[in-house]
């Protein structure tokens, strides 16, 4: 431990290209470029399935077949395929791979908690927008994706963390992040080097959770997640369905 703390407090150690706040910005940026195109592939998706209730199965397979890819022979398997094409511009032949890999971890978790959660939306929530003249579209953006937020972001939470733990293997084809930290710790049997770069990796994770929860928070009505201000006396369940279909579609608890 003591090798360790002397490590973080060299300061040399947080200087220059290869140091600590390089790499972590290195980190965040694969990370959340990741999380990001994989919330922008899932959350239409699994929107759609939830809502259309087609394709559930299929999918439903499928996400749990990207899951048990193993994660450096497929990042492996796309740098032989896709490098030899990239000629001249830096790190691309690299990271494109590297950032494939790291999508295909952030899909499953996101689209299955998605159409998980619009598909468990309340009927009765569901048939009250209905009658209150809502189209299809309306149902799905103002009722059911308000409702399956919890779920959603769940979702979004997991693929964070797994996407943060695993792009450490961008250093193993050469690229920076905090992956660097470990591998040459490794090559170099700098062990204090090695392990501070996963305990790095653990902290980051820590914080994202943290940060997601705290937008959970704000994103999520009241009334879906049963924080009440004082004096209110209403229960949730005592409430209309009308009066859920108003929460949902108005952020109100």
């Amino acid at each position: 431990m003591g090798l360790i703390i002397d490590f973080l407090t060299d300061p040399a150690n947080w200087q220059g290209p290869e140091g600590i706040p390089v790499r972590l910005l290195e980190h965040i940026t694969y990370s959340a470029v990741a999380v990001l195109i994989g919330l922008a592939i899932a959350l239409p998706l699994g929107l759609l399935i939830g809502h259309t209730g087609r394709g559930t199965t299929l999918v439903a397979g499928f996400a749990n077949s990207l899951r048990a890819l193993p994660t450096i022979g497929l990042l492996i398997f796309f740098v032989v395929l896709i490098a030899p094409h990239v000629h001249g511009k830096g790190d691309t032949a690299y990271l494109i791979p590297s950032e494939i890999v790291l999508v295909l971890l952030a899909v499953p978790p996101i689209l299955s908690n998605t159409y998980a959660g619009v598909q468990n939306v309340d009927p009765a929530a569901r048939d009250a927008a209905v009658g209150m003249g809502m189209t299809g579209r309306q149902v799905l953006l103002r009722v059911e994706l308000p409702c399956s937020l919890p779920l959603v972001m769940s979702g979004l939470r997991s693929a964070a963390l797994q996407v943060i733990a695993t792009a450490t293997i961008a250093a193993y084809v050469s690229l920076g992040g905090l992956g660097r930290l470990v591998f040459d710790g490794q090559a170099q049997q700098l062990y204090p080097k090695m392990v501070t770069g996963a305990l790095l990796v653990a902290a980051l994770a820590m914080v994202t959770d943290l940060l997601i929860a705290l937008a959970q928070r704000v994103i999520v009505s009241r009334g879906l997640s049963g924080r009440y201000s004082r004096g209110r006396t209403l229960a949730r369940d005592e409430a209309p369905a009308e009066l859920a279909v108003h929460a949902a579609a108005t952020g109100q608890p």
